[in-house]
């Protein structure tokens, strides 16, 4: 009998990638892959990659440094795959910079690699980087309910690929395509399933995933909007997310959502990149700074506890220091829960990285931990705001010592609850009494005020 071969997958960048690498790990399952956390057993090592920024790809060529080496001393035969949107948009040039490499493909073509490791198993050095006429998802076989159990009762879900934005310091219409929805009704199958293998919280994602579109089983065009509305009523699935979002698509439909779905969580991240309308115009954002904190001001009206989040990039070229003050401004102005930053990295091939007014890199490190203090600062506010105040949690993992159990709060923060009466899945009322800097701590109240899922005690 064959013994099961182990199959290794390292995710680099977005939820989009998370889910990614899981649908290859169900994938390969039928092929007689089982998962490892130790990429020295490994059979198959597949880096699943990001091409956002500059550090990102260098780090996956760093890691293919490492398993050469590894494969090298330990005279292996593991097979060495690269995916996502680093092997979208270098393709060869990857088998030249890192010989280790058997198989190269992008994230349209991963439902191929079945036939694809086939090929790379005899001795060929194989690229699929097509944009493939057939839909992906169409070929992709559905999850176990062991491997679904395994992953926990949070899940991600993707509705929509690709993005028509443009924007001028971005790779992801060139790396991921066009902006594709999936149908309605496909969608609304792949949730009952995941919900009826104990999934309580699906995230809805895609690169401009409010641009959503898909057809309906009425045949018409379903705004993110409706199709949330639709999901909202299947039973036992407690809360939606949906990330990430573009300003320019934020329609009226979907800012009544968050007031009109309680499954909908009060956490939205919005990326908004610059506070200066003239940064803004440099990197095509197609919205203003004021019509940013209008939206904002809508969403909050709509739903007094939204918090946000947001993406800011720094030094972004042409950026003068009163930019990089308006900011700070519109960050003070609207107060975030929390925000990713960063120092503009030029992409290969993006129109901004020929701009003629790249910003000095040691004046962009300094804007970068002004902003990123600010931003620490107004994170740690909205934490503390939430002490002795009673959140529902979904508990998620066991925490590190006995009789802790860590879940994700409404708005995404990591919650240790010790002694819970309650599991895994369910959703259980707790009282925040610590605040630290990465995660808040609770107690809970009465067991009856938990919600406990019949699937996940079955």
């Amino acid at each position: 009998m064959q013994q099961p071969r182990k199959l290794y997958v390292k995710s680099f960048g977005c939820q989009m990638n998370v889910y990614d690498s899981q649908r290859m790990a169900d994938t390969l399952a039928r092929e007689g892959f089982t998962e490892t956390q130790d990429p020295a057993e490994a059979d198959l090592v597949i880096l699943n990659t990001c091409h956002i920024r500059e550090k990102a790809a260098e780090k996956v060529y760093s890691e293919l440094g490492r398993l050469r080496k590894a494969k090298q001393e330990a005279g292996a035969d593991t097979l060495v795959a690269v995916a996502g949107c680093v092997a979208q948009a270098e393709g060869a040039e990857i088998m030249r910079r890192a010989p280790v490499v058997d198989l190269v493909v992008g994230p349209q073509s991963y439902h191929r690699l079945p036939e694809l490791l086939r090929a790379a198993g005899k001795g060929e050095r194989v690229v699929d980087t097509a944009f493939p006429v057939e839909d992906k998802f169409d070929h992709l076989p559905a999850p176990s309910r062991a491997a679904t159990r395994a992953r926990g009762p949070a899940a991600f879900l993707t509705v929509q690929e690709g993005c028509d934005k443009f924007c001028t310091f971005c790779v992801v219409p060139y790396t991921r395509g066009a902006e594709v929805s999936r149908p309605a009704g496909k969608i609304l199958a792949e949730a009952e399933r995941l919900v009826g293998q104990g999934v309580r919280e699906l995230t809805l994602i895609g690169q401009n995933v409010n641009a959503y579109h898909g057809e309906g089983p009425d045949g018409r065009p379903w705004s993110l909007a409706r199709l949330m509305g639709a999901l909202a009523g299947i039973d036992g699935l407690a809360r939606l997310r949906y990330t990430t979002s573009h300003p320019r698509d934020m329609g009226a439909d979907l800012i009544a959502a968050h007031r009109d779905l309680p499954q909908l969580m009060p956490y939205l991240h919005l990326p908004v990149q610059s506070g200066s309308d003239k940064v803004l115009d440099l990197m095509n954002r197609g919205h203003s700074r004021q019509t940013y904190l209008d939206l904002v001001r809508d969403l909050r009206a709509a739903r007094r506890d939204l918090a946000l989040s947001s993406d800011f990039i720094v030094g972004f070229p042409g950026e003068s220091d009163a930019d990089f003050e308006a900011t700070l401004e519109l960050v003070r102005e609207v107060g975030f829960a929390g925000a990713y930053a960063f120092k503009y990295s030029p992409r290969p091939g993006t129109p901004a990285a020929g701009h003629g007014s790249q910003v000095p890199e040691d004046v962009k490190s300094e804007r970068l931990k002004a902003l990123q203090k600010l931003l620490e600062a107004s994170k740690a506010a909205f934490d503390k705001s939430l002490q002795g105040k009673t959140l529902e949690i979904l508990l998620e993992k066991s925490g590190r010592y006995p009789g802790q159990l860590i879940g994700r709060s409404p708005y995404l923060q990591s919650v240790v609850v010790t002694d819970p009466p309650a599991a895994i899945g369910d959703l259980l009322a707790v009282t925040i009494t610590e605040v630290g800097p990465n995660s808040l701590a609770g107690r809970a109240p009465a067991p009856a005020l938990s919600r406990p899922l019949a699937a996940m005690e079955a």
